[in-house]
């Protein structure tokens, strides 16, 4: 009785400190995002609240926290409150399988966890990419049940993106499947150990043999930026057209209920493209890892890696916001099906007869 009370302790505390980290790196992000389109569009950013503007993120909680929360007279008012949890706890309950460092064990009275994997189940990728659709929903289900126009168009546009480039996911990430042999995030990340050509190019599976992975990798990423509604495929947003898309006629906690959801799912594709692509909590080289006398620091090493990879795609995610300009929805709608789609299909195709041909590479 014990052993299965601490237990449950531990997992309990283990996914209160990885949500909490999540919810705080949403916080960071805020700021990093504005002070990063600032700069490059050569301007300061937030600079009012607290030194250069760090406590922004406080001050926009707050704000959120404290507004009037209106619900429309027409709208469907239980569809209406369901739908912003819909968004944001699929956003959060990926992270269940996420592995933030080294696949170790640690004994805690007598019981043994790990503490970098909240669970590893042997399907970890299938799971994400499911609660990940289901996410859709609470947009979908947003936009109708405001009973507005510029809402439900919103709501329709989702409903669209989400058919055309959840394939262009899936399919960008089967010849990672098929290298690694497991759709396990853990083994995943533990097959891209070690590194090729004389020891100087890293076994990441975006560059490992038979067939590297960077073209899928890029299907993946803009696949993925099309997923999270962001720059320059935020469609079911465009202010311009839309107002707001399908949270127009949201304020209060709800609407930051969505903010968060967007942010958390852009960490969460930040970390899956880590994992699958680029080793995870792997260092590009074993002499940037501790050894001999500190190994008993590896796990901190790894853990530094994967949030350095982590923070590179967040940053991706800004870059690409600052550069391009939004899409045409039919422009949108062209490159999900005639550009993407071909280019993952022939990925598959070409890594299938490659590990077909040299299945021990």
């Amino acid at each position: 009785m014990f052993e299965t009370s601490l237990r449950l302790a531990l997992t309990l505390t283990q996914i209160g400190v990885v949500m909490g980290i999540v919810l705080l790196t949403v916080a960071i992000l805020t700021l990093l995002e504005r002070k990063v389109l600032a700069w490059m569009q050569d301007r300061m950013g937030p600079m009012e609240v607290g030194p250069y503007g760090i406590l922004q993120p406080v001050a926009d909680g707050l704000k959120l926290f404290f507004k009037e929360d209106i619900i429309p007279a027409g709208a469907n008012k239980l569809l209406f409150s369901l739908a912003p949890i819909l968004s944001l706890v699929p956003a959060l309950i990926g992270f269940a399988v996420i592995p933030f460092g080294p696949n170790i064990s640690v004994e805690f009275f007598g019981v043994e966890f790990k503490p970098f994997v909240i669970s590893d189940i042997n399907i970890g990728i299938l799971y994400i990419l499911a609660f990940a659709s289901i996410g859709a929903y609470g947009v979908i289900l947003a936009g109708w049940s405001s009973n507005s126009k510029y809402s439900l168009l919103g709501g329709l546009r989702a409903a669209a993106q989400l058919i055309s480039y959840e394939l262009n996911v899936a399919l960008s990430i089967v010849g990672v499947l098929l290298l690694a042999g497991t759709l396990s995030m853990v083994k995943i990340v533990e097959a891209q150990g070690g590194n090729w050509f004389f020891g100087i190019i890293p076994n990441w599976f975006a560059f490992a043999l038979p067939f590297p992975q960077f073209v899928a990798f890029v299907v993946f990423y803009l696949a993925s930026v099309a997923e999270t509604n962001r720059l320059p495929f935020d469609l079911p947003e465009a202010e311009s057209e839309l107002v707001a898309g399908f949270f127009t006629e949201y304020s209060g906690m709800r609407f930051a209920f969505f903010f968060l959801a967007e942010y958390a799912n852009m960490i969460l594709v930040s970390c899956v493209a880590a994992v699958l692509f680029f080793g995870g909590w792997q260092a590009p080289w074993p002499f940037l890892q501790f050894h001999g006398s500190l190994e008993h620091l590896a796990w901190l090493s790894g853990i530094f890696w994967f949030t350095i990879k982590v923070y590179f795609f967040l940053f991706m995610f800004f870059w690409i916001r600052a550069t391009l300009p939004r899409l045409r929805y039919d422009q949108l709608m062209r490159f999900g099906w005639k550009v993407l789609l071909p280019i993952a299909l022939g990925n598959v195709v070409v890594t299938s007869i490659m590990a077909y041909i040299f299945p021990n590479s």
